[in-house]
C-alpha cells in the first residue's frame, strides 16, 4: 500500500464547513465555489459543468489509463435536529445523506493525488456532481460527453448500516434504477348530472392508478424484482364537475436494464389503453433519472484489494446484496461505459445518531470514516493506474 498521508484535520474541517453550509440541488453555488477554490490551491485544473458541477483532471508523469472518481455535492430539504456545533446555518437544508462526507473525502484525495503526480502514469478525473438528490445532475456531465472515455469509474457512499471501520461491497447490482413518469389525461368537462356529455379524465386516472402498480407481479418473474408506484394524482375543479384533466406522477424501479426498458414500454402501453377506454387523450412523459448501479467484476476485485490494504479483509462485508435497496443513485451514468464500482463505507458507532438511516434529520455519521474514504480513493487510483 502507498504510504497514505491522510490529513484528518483537513478532512474534518472541510466536512464541517460543508455541513454548516448545505445547498439544495441546482443551487450549490457556494459549494461549487469552495470546491473550485480548493482545486486551484492544489494546482488542479478544472472546468465547470453547467453552473454548479465541476470536472477536474490530474495528469500523472506519463500517459496511461484514465480513471474517474465521483462525489455528489448537494443537500436535502430537511430541517436539521442534530444539535451539532456545526449544524446547518441554511434553515430547512441539511446534508442528511452524507454528501458533505463524499465531497470532503474526494477533495482530500485530490490534494494528495496532485502531490503524487510523479509516482503514477495516466490521468485521474474528478467529478463533483450536482443535483444527485432531485434532478439527476449526472445528465449535465452526459450532455458534455464526460461520462465516457475512461477505463474505470469509482464512487463511495457513506452507510450508517455498517460500523465505522467497515467497508461494504457487492458484486453485480448495488442499487435500482429510477424512472420518473408523468401521465396527463385530457378529457372533456360536463356536469356530474350529465355524464354522457363529458369524458372523465379522473375516472381514467383512477383506473390507471390501480393498473400500473399491478403490472409487475402479473407479467414478470417474481425473482425479477421491480416496483411501479404512483406518488401523486391530481384532478378536477369542483365536486360536481367531470374532470377534464388528470395528472399522475410516479416511478419505476428495477434492477436490470432489460426490465427497466420493458416496464417503460408497459407503462406507455397501459396508459394508452386506459385512455382509449375512457376516450381521453394521454400525454406521457417518461425520463430516466438513474439506471441500475451494476458493479463490474474486475473493478470490484480491484476495489476489494484496495479496501483490504486499508481496513483488512476481515472488515470488508461482501454478503449484503442490494446495499442501497430500491434506492437509486446516478453514479450509474459514470459506469455505463466504463468498468465501475460503488463502495459503501460504514459510519455508525455506539451513538444513536450515527445509526439512524440516511435522510434522517438527526443523522450524525462517525467522522473517522472520512480517513477511510480518502485512503480508498487514493489507494484505488494508484493501484489501478500503476497496474
Amino acid at each position: 500500500m502507498h504510504n497514505n498521508n491522510t490529513d484528518l484535520t483537513y478532512l474534518i474541517e472541510t466536512r464541517r464547513y460543508l455541513h454548516r453550509n448545505p445547498e439544495l440541488s441546482m443551487r450549490e453555488y457556494n459549494t461549487a465555489a469552495f470546491i473550485r477554490n480548493e482545486l486551484s490551491r492544489f494546482g488542479i485544473e478544472y472546468r465547470t459543468v453547467d453552473e454548479t458541477g465541476t470536472f477536474a483532471r490530474i495528469d500523472g508523469k506519463a500517459p496511461g489509463k484514465t480513471l474517474l472518481l465521483r462525489a455528489d455535492i448537494d443537500a436535502l430539504p430537511v430541517y436539521e435536529k442534530t444539535g451539532l456545533a456545526f449544524s446547518s446555518e441554511n434553515e430547512g437544508v441539511m446534508h442528511a445523506c452524507g454528501h458533505d462526507f463524499h465531497t470532503a473525502a474526494l477533495l482530500g484525495a485530490a490534494k494528495e493525488l496532485s502531490a503524487l503526480r510523479d509516482i503514477f502514469s495516466g490521468t485521474i478525473l474528478l467529478a463533483f456532481q450536482q443535483a444527485e438528490e432531485s434532478q439527476h445532475g449526472s445528465k449535465f456531465f452526459v450532455r458534455e460527453g464526460l461520462t465516457k472515455g475512461y477505463d474505470r469509474a469509482f464512487g463511495i457512499h457513506i452507510s450508517p448500516a455498517f460500523p465505522a471501520g467497515k467497508i461494504a461491497m457487492t458484486r453485480g447490482t448495488d442499487a435500482a434504477s429510477c424512472d420518473y413518469f408523468k401521465i396527463t389525461l385530457r378529457g372533456k368537462s360536463a356536469h356530474i348530472s350529465k355524464p354522457h356529455l363529458g369524458n372523465d379524465a379522473l375516472a381514467a386516472a383512477a383506473e390507471l392508478a390501480l393498473k400500473l402498480p399491478a403490472i409487475q407481479p402479473r407479467i414478470l418473474n417474481p425473482l425479477d424484482n421491480s416496483v411501479i408506484g404512483i406518488g401523486r394524482l391530481t384532478a378536477g375543479t369542483s365536486y360536481n364537475i367531470i374532470a377534464n384533466e388528470a395528472v399522475l406522477e410516479g416511478t419505476i424501479r428495477t434492477l436490470t436494464f432489460e426490465t427497466q426498458e420493458f416496464l417503460q414500454n408497459k407503462v406507455r402501453e397501459t396508459a394508452e389503453a386506459v385512455a382509449a377506454l375512457y376516450d381521453v387523450i394521454p400525454e406521457i412523459e417518461l425520463e430516466t433519472f438513474a439506471y441500475p448501479v451494476i458493479n463490474d467484476d474486475d473493478a470490484f476485485d480491484e476495489a476489494y484489494a484496495a479496501a483490504a490494504k486499508i481496513v483488512g479483509e476481515e472488515n470488508i462485508i461482501t454478503d449484503q446484496k442490494l446495499i442501497m435497496g430500491f434506492g437509486a443513485d446516478d453514479f450509474s451514468e459514470f459506469q455505463r461505459y466504463a468498468k465501475g464500482v460503488y463502495v459503501h463505507v460504514g459510519t455508525s458507532n455506539a451513538t444513536e445518531g450515527s445509526q439512524l438511516p440516511l435522510h434522517s434529520d438527526r443523522l450524525t455519521p462517525d467522522e473517522s470514516a472520512l480517513a477511510v474514504m480518502e485512503k480508498l480513493h487514493v489507494e484505488y487510483s494508484l493501484s489501478v493506474l500503476n497496474k
